[in-house]
């Protein structure tokens, strides 16, 4: 009998985003917001946006495409493809169909999979079950590649600058650089109305506000940390002079907030000493809503976590804090950025991750990090992202250029009948691009013509 696959995890990594964004301190100026409002109280500095050209099927067949090229994997070792996303294209057909155009070429349609969601928790849900696909008895010894997609767009408001867009695709099979440790993992999943999108005629969400007029996912986000499921990852003190801590995920409000006192909170739970613990003895008594709207408690316990935090998990904010609310690739754009900043001494160390979805789904991880063999090493999986070139190569429209094409994208959304621009000089070669949406619905793409690209239109049908 084979032995089981080892070390099964993500072999490769590949993340696309708009070129096109808007500064986040001149949309303060054209919002009329107090100066800092987005960059400081938001931790953001930049946000991507789709054009009318671009959305969530154009950027994953972009994502896709680019990292079968540059790890040169044959179409054909694809047994698996999952594909987590928040933005519905179609109530029924699934964007890996759309995908499968790309197979399909190479004559192999033999692919397992479909789309999982659940808010920013989808592309979590299709990793784990391209992991359990390649550690299972129905394994066909291909690789599984997961898609996580998503466009944040939100209506005009106080909301707006929170949004963003991206698509990542990852390669997964065994002797897996970035290992995927089943011993450390907690979910916990509940019944929760924080942040979601009743509207099918609309692609902008509901928020509801807690007590204490909170955003709700803060006060969910927040509560989950702590709940026992996730906590059996807590006991890992004796592991602190390996860990990385990388508790990142974009939720759908405000991120600086949230994600520096949640893992305030998890530092204070897993990572602070005894010392510290004594210091915040005084707030043992206040009920959790009381801790959660605490300005005392987030103070006192910034003071004691602030160092783990910056050492922690700053390095992970560079894409989050440049491109904005990717949803479900917020999480793994985070990663991507750890292996942008560290990847030089990340072998040997282990990564928490905690993704959360609205709704809600919460799961807790882990990730054990090796230098991995050529091309899958993790210094060559940072190399083909090429982070810093991908950011400089962007393009800055004001923000009232910004406004203009969000209305166009909410008057185009759910409707047919309509021929894109043949103006694609703003995409790079080889991106993918909408064309067209026929009078029954079907969406058409085409790629940017690079050296010897093929630029035949891409049919849906």
């Amino acid at each position: 009998m084979a032995s089981s696959p080892k070390n099964v995890g993500i072999l490769a990594m590949e993340i696309y985003f708009p070129r096109t964004c808007v500064q986040q301190e001149a949309l303060e100026a054209h919002d009329g917001a107090s100066k800092g409002k987005y960059t400081i109280g938001l931790g953001q500095d930049c946000t991507a946006f789709c054009t009318e050209v671009e959305d969530v099927i154009s950027m994953s067949l972009t994502a896709v495409a680019s990292l079968l090229e540059k790890y040169e994997i044959d179409p054909k070792q694809i047994g698996r493809l999952e594909v987590g996303s928040e933005t519905v294209i179609d109530k029924s057909k699934s964007i890996k169909t759309f995908l499968m155009q790309i197979f399909e070429e190479s004559g192999n349609t033999d692919i397992e999979g479909v789309d999982s969601t659940n808010a920013c928790y989808g592309g979590t849900a299709a990793l784990f079950n391209c992991i359990n696909w390649v550690e299972s008895s129905s394994w066909d010894g291909r690789h599984g590649l997961v898609v996580c997609t998503d466009n944040a767009v939100y209506a005009e408001g106080p909301a707006r600058p929170t949004g963003g867009a991206a698509a990542i695709a990852m390669l997964v099979g065994p002797g897996a650089p970035i290992a995927f440790e089943s011993k450390f993992k907690g979910s916990h999943m509940s019944h929760a109305y924080d942040f979601y999108k009743p509207n099918l005629a609309s692609e902008y969400p509901v928020m509801l506000l807690h007590i204490f007029f909170c955003v709700k996912t803060l006060w969910c986000y927040i509560y989950v940390i702590s709940c026992r499921e996730i906590s059996k990852l807590h006991n890992m003190r004796n592991l602190e002079t390996q860990l990385l801590l990388c508790v990142f995920v974009f939720v759908e409000f405000i991120w600086c907030t949230l994600v520096r006192f949640t893992v305030y909170c998890f530092c204070l739970i897993s990572l602070v000493d005894e010392a510290a613990r004594e210091k915040l003895a005084p707030f043992s008594a206040l009920s959790k809503d009381e801790s959660y709207q605490s300005r005392d408690l987030e103070t006192a316990t910034q003071q004691e976590a602030k160092h783990l935090y910056d050492a922690k998990v700053q390095p992970t904010t560079l894409l989050p804090k440049q491109v904005g609310n990717m949803y479900t690739a917020s999480l793994y754009a985070a990663f991507a950025s750890l292996l942008h900043n560290k990847n030089d001494s990340l072998a040997g160390k282990r990564v928490i991750m905690f993704s959360y979805g609205s709704g809600l789904t919460a799961t807790m991880f882990s990730f054990q990090l090796q230098n991995g063999q050529h091309p899958f090493s993790l210094l060559n999986i940072a190399m083909v992202m090429n982070v810093s070139e991908k950011l400089k190569s962007r393009l800055e429209f004001p923000p009232e250029k910004f406004v203009k094409t969000l209305k166009l994208m909410e008057h185009r959304y759910g409707a047919k009948a309509f021929v894109m621009s043949k103006d694609c000089s703003l995409l790079a070669s080889g991106t993918y691009y909408l064309t067209e949406v026929d009078s029954m619905y079907r969406r058409f793409y085409a790629k940017k013509p690079g050296d010897g690209d093929n630029t035949d239109p891409m049919s849906t049908c």
